[in-house]
């Protein structure tokens, strides 16, 4: 608990986990408002297809504060320290105060797992009503289930961009390949117009735990399994790397 709350404390000292934290509490509602205003019209003549997404949308793409959070958890590590303070990295001192290395990895993803939670709560009470703002008697009901899953496909990116992180000891590899696909045209998205295999990829199961994209092939249900499993696997990775790898290096 004391490496966990270390951990808590060293992050929220991080001026970029404010960034972060801005963005994934305010972008996602400033998304859903946008989508609203654009097929309004379209929903109030009930030609839209999209009603089901309206406020859901702002969820699926406004995911980047968690990303840069679970980026941020990592790459602050490895940077160097200034001279005065030795020239080292940050990561050096933190195992010698907890010095079990798998401690010390899952007392931080704890702690973005944590931090990753709370921002999706706090996105999800400024979606909510900033979608019936706009929307009005038209907007979609906000069901628990899916609301859950929006947390659960939140919490899992967080950890994805936690594990690759990790691997790669670079903030920028994952920070681009995340942030792009989590966009309105990603990566996955035109790989599934190729094959159907694309839709097993982390980012396109876990959207499924909340929305039902016309392409989609996983229940909520497998899609979380299907996302649980990929964290799984890199997360797997990260700690055989982290319990391997010389520090210094």
């Amino acid at each position: 608990m004391r490496a966990f709350l270390a951990e808590l404390s060293k992050l929220f000292s991080l001026p970029g986990i404010w960034l972060a934290c801005g963005i994934g509490a305010f972008a996602p509602a400033v998304i859903a408002v946008l989508d609203s205003i654009a097929q309004k019209e379209d929903i109030i003549a009930g030609v839209s297809t999209r009603l089901p997404e309206a406020g859901y949308i702002g969820l699926a793409v406004g995911v980047q504060g968690v990303i840069i959070l679970g980026v941020l958890a990592v790459s602050s590590e490895y940077s160097t320290e200034s001279s005065e303070s030795g020239g080292g990295q940050q990561i050096a001192s933190s195992l010698t105060v907890v010095s079990s290395r798998l401690h010390f990895l899952l007392a931080k993803a704890g702690a973005v797992t944590v931090i990753s939670m709370l921002q999706c709560i706090i996105a999800i009470t400024a979606v909510v009503p900033a979608t019936y703002l706009i929307l009005g008697e038209y907007t979609p009901l906000f069901e628990w289930p899916k609301l859950i899953g929006a947390v659960c496909y939140w919490t899992f990116t967080a950890l994805l961009a936690f594990g690759i992180t990790v691997i790669t000891k670079n903030g920028i590899v994952p920070l681009a390949v995340l942030i792009m696909n989590s966009s309105f045209v990603s990566i996955s998205f035109l790989l599934s117009k190729v094959t159907k295999l694309a839709l097993y990829l982390p980012d396109r199961a876990g959207i499924d735990m909340f929305m039902s994209l016309s392409e989609s092939i996983l229940s909520p249900f497998t899609g979380a399994l299907v996302m649980f499993a990929w964290v799984g696997v890199l997360f797997s990775a990260a700690i055989v790397v982290i319990l391997k790898r010389d520090v210094a290096s």
